[in-house]
């Protein structure tokens, strides 16, 4: 094994190839939360819903709760090439934001309320601001780190 082999294996890995160590356990444990966060959430969302009778309305907040695993499904497709910090950022959203729409949803069932849609409404709209702004935030200091990089 040469000096340059491993330099060689360190920038394919952070390039986009096969993950391996933390970030490649974080994303399987990622897309594993992101399935199941879904398949639960719209579950949740018919426990809550199953007395309307509007189909058509149940069907539309199903797709409304999908919509940010969904996102996160899409980017993780589209991640292969981006660099390991939004990598890692986007699998830790992944986790956080399944785990915090769980809990919210299982608590709108668990203590019902007048209005429990107004949660099915709110909580997919911060999933999508806190998604864009976790992402964002990783890629512009991705930048700055590589800006800086290339400088040096």
């Amino acid at each position: 094994m040469s000096i340059n082999g491993s330099s060689e294996k360190t920038a394919e890995t952070s390039r986009g190839r096969p993950d391996g160590g933390f970030l490649g356990l974080l994303h399987k444990v990622g897309l594993i939360a992101v399935v199941a966060g879904a398949m639960c959430s719209v579950g949740l969302m018919l426990w809550v819903g199953h007395r309307n009778p509007s189909r058509l309305l149940l069907a539309l907040f199903a797709i409304w709760v999908l919509c940010p695993f969904l996102a996160l499904l899409l980017a993780n497709i589209i991640s292969k090439r981006w660099s390991v910090i939004i990598r890692a950022t986007l699998y830790s959203v992944m986790l956080v934001l399944t785990l915090g729409s769980l809990a919210i949803y299982s608590d709108v069932v668990l203590r019902p309320r007048s209005t429990p849609a107004f949660m099915f409404i709110v909580v997919p709209l911060g999933s999508w601001l806190f998604m864009t702004i976790a992402v964002s935030i990783a890629a512009l200091i991705s930048g700055r780190l590589s800006r800086r990089g290339a400088s040096a």
